[in-house]
């Protein structure tokens, strides 16, 4: 899906820009306005790439973590390491399991997106977060049978601060 999205600075050229769109025929349900008081950035689909990879590594670590302990676990059982004298068989595969649950966790943070969410990559949408962090407004117009094309001088003529074109 293409969207032609216009950055403007208040509520009254996005509010004017949505009423020039309109009155040039694009159809109400094929534009947006995002902002304060209009609808949100993940209303519209702009994920929040730092939300998304967290979730996914939470997600990985539930099954990832139990897995690990079982396989450290059953690992040290069936190689016999005995690490640690003192603490006898019971307890050395105990340790085995809880190493293995540190690789779990471990592979549920690398595997499962939480080095994106640890280093703060930035995705595509970020920067219209951003705009809306920053109590701009977009003015958003699927790109369907042309209608960017009918909506881009429109828009041009309100001299927003950007206009961009974004696939989803």
């Amino acid at each position: 899906m293409n969207y032609l999205i216009a950055v403007l600075s208040d509520r009254f050229q996005a509010e004017e820009a949505y009423t020039a769109l309109e009155k040039a025929g694009i159809p109400l349900n094929k534009m947006a306005i995002a902002g304060r008081g209009y609808k949100t950035a993940d209303e519209l689909g702009f994920i929040d790439p730092m939300r998304q990879a967290k979730n996914r590594a939470t997600f990985m670590a539930y099954w990832l973590i139990p897995f690990g302990f079982i396989g450290g676990y059953v690992f040290n059982l069936i190689a016999g390491l005995d690490n640690l004298d003192w603490a006898g068989d019971p307890g050395n595969h105990i340790v085995g399991g809880i190493l293995g649950a540190i690789g779990g966790a471990m592979g549920s943070v690398f595997v499962g997106g939480g080095v994106g969410w640890a280093m703060d990559t930035k995705s595509d949408t970020v920067p219209y977060r951003d705009y809306l962090d920053a109590n701009k407004y977009l003015v958003l117009v699927e790109d369907f049978g042309g209608l960017s094309d009918r909506a881009l001088p429109i828009l041009r003529k309100l001299s927003p601060e950007k206009i961009e074109s974004y696939q989803a």
